[in-house]
């Protein structure tokens, strides 16, 4: 039997939206990581052996992997498209990586359409901000709006503008999590913290800098791994624009070696995060 929807990747966001939206077997999934066919059953969706199974008899494609995996994806699945099927290709990857995995569906008649997600999939799940480009942008936020998800947003009729919006939008976001970082890290070396965070109080009120810290340093070890691919792809859009990218790449550093150190749940506290993170520099267990 197959669904309506097809999943390609059943990670954090396929199976966040595969709950929340109730879909059962309107859909079915696809994910190259075998031990996620478990899940994939719990949530009552047709679990698959191929994309070419998943595909089958869809209208309405989601394909949620991995940065790195995106391109690759998209190739593969243009060739197996129903022709009344359209494909949102939801990762985040840029613009131009779009626009080229675009042209495989075009060479062959198929729809694909950019979908860029603009927040965390959790707490928001089917709230999630979603804007959406290309030719077939409005087909795609009537079977999106279909399937569940409530806030939509048509950005235009181009590939690629969807993910501008965000990646350009994320350089500032995730860059001011890295700098606070960077900050942070010298300000407890120099044992300055209290006096730097004091200040930074003195120049904004609407929330306390320690505050700031202690979340933008939570959202990078949980988080970290995942926007180091994203921002390495922001990299790329600015190097397609002329636009050397010195801070962008430093960002992907620094969010990839928060992210790496894997400690999930993070602890509690700035003073405690600061603790683990430092903690390999200075001999720590």
């Amino acid at each position: 039997m197959r669904g309506s929807i097809a999943l390609i990747g059943f990670g954090e966001a396929g199976s966040t939206f595969a709950r929340a939206g109730a879909w059962g077997l309107r859909a079915a999934a696809f994910d190259m990581a075998a031990s996620r066919r478990a899940l994939i059953r719990e949530l009552n969706v047709t679990p698959c052996d191929s994309a070419t199974q998943a595909l089958s008899g869809a209208t309405l494609v989601l394909s949620l992997v991995t940065a790195d995996q995106a391109l690759h994806v998209a190739h593969e699945c243009a060739g197996l498209m129903p022709p009344e099927a359209v494909f949102c290709d939801m990762n985040s990857v840029a613009p131009g990586t779009k626009r080229e995995a675009a042209r495989s569906f075009a060479e062959l008649g198929r729809r694909y359409v950019d979908v860029a997600v603009m927040a965390l999939v959790n707490p928001a799940h089917m709230a999630v901000p979603l804007n959406i480009s290309g030719p077939d942008a409005l087909e795609a936020e009537s079977l999106l709006r279909g399937a569940g998800f409530t806030r939509t947003n048509v950005v235009g009729d181009a590939i690629g503008r969807a993910s501008a919006i965000k990646l350009v939008r994320s350089i500032m976001v995730k860059g001011i999590e890295a700098l606070t970082a960077e900050m942070m890290l010298a300000a407890d070396a120099e044992d300055v913290a209290d006096a730097v965070l004091a200040s930074l109080d003195a120049s904004e009120k609407s929330i306390t800098w320690a505050e700031r810290a202690d979340y933008n340093l939570d959202r990078m070890m949980v988080h970290g791994r995942r926007r180091a691919a994203e921002m390495a792809e922001a990299a790329q859009m600015l190097r397609d624009l002329g636009i050397e990218p010195v801070m962008t790449d430093g960002i992907v550093v620094r969010q990839q070696a928060l992210g790496g150190l894997v400690i999930e749940p993070p602890p509690e506290g700035l003073a405690a995060k600061l603790a683990v993170i430092t903690a390999p520099s200075k001999g720590e267990n």
